[in-house]
């Protein structure tokens, strides 16, 4: 079993629990004016989060508030490059005002999703993640056996792989699509029996109970789920019985046991 993990959350997106949920997490994925959020709620996230000690991260997506991002859109390779580098530089820019350095990208909803299937679209968020990095690269995080994490490996992007707290996954290690029945984690206990399962299986456990060996460097909370911050709680319970450590994304050597394709 792994002795170090990372714990990240989806956070300032309005939900009302982000306050809390700094306190336990290590890592935020801020939202950046894409399915949520303007200059008000980021500088508002960006402070606590440098509160707390928290590293800022942002949170792309398609610009699609309507439907939170999380509609299946299909963009030119041009445009997900301009927005993605739109929203990371906005979020940045501010963090930087504050005092804060951003530290990693991880994309939202549908842009995500469709990046781990989709080579040609992961290839362009990657390079946007390597485009808009400074001083020093920014770290990519995605999930685990995801198309998403090869092409971030291809660019020579430092990746972090993740895997989800409140989600079901099918047999190819894709989540289950939120419009069927049981995609989503509801119960607390549900869920920390989930990540129970795949930390001591050392992989994505699918909805048949199969295991999909790979290297869980990071575990994911969404914001909007009022689960979250009881979830996040029990987690930090869990991982100090289990003797797992909790680490910061910058604080991970990038190696791993998963091979590029």
């Amino acid at each position: 079993m792994k002795n170090t993990i990372n714990l990240n959350a989806d956070l300032g997106e309005g939900m009302g629990q982000d306050e809390s949920i700094l306190k336990v997490v290590c890592t935020a994925n801020i939202a950046c004016g894409g399915h949520v959020g303007d200059a008000l709620s980021m500088r508002q996230a960006i402070l606590s989060a440098l509160e707390n000690n928290v590293e800022i991260g942002a949170h792309p997506s398609f610009p699609d508030k309507v439907n939170f991002g999380r509609k299946v859109l299909n963009w030119s390779k041009e445009s997900v490059h301009e927005f993605m580098l739109s929203q990371i530089s906005t979020l940045s820019d501010i963090t930087e005002a504050e005092g804060g350095k951003l530290v990693h990208v991880k994309p939202h909803g549908a842009l995500n999703n469709m990046s781990c299937v989709d080579r040609a679209l992961a290839e362009v968020v990657a390079s946007a993640v390597l485009y808009a990095s400074k001083d020093a690269p920014l770290i990519l995080l995605a999930p685990c056996l995801s198309e998403l994490y090869f092409a971030g490996k291809r660019f020579g992007i430092p990746v972090v792989t993740e895997a989800f707290a409140d989600r079901r996954y099918k047999e190819n290690g894709q989540l289950v699509p939120r419009l069927e029945t049981g995609a989503v984690i509801h119960g607390v206990d549900e869920s920390i029996s989930h990540v129970r399962k795949m930390l001591e299986q050392g992989g994505i456990v699918t909805t048949t109970g199969s295991c999909l060996p790979c290297n869980i460097q990071s575990l994911c909370l969404h914001g909007d789920n009022p689960i979250s911050l009881a979830t996040a709680e029990k987690i930090l319970n869990l991982l100090e019985y289990l003797n797992i450590n909790v680490s910061k994304l910058k604080d991970f050597s990038d190696q791993d046991s998963e091979t590029m394709h």
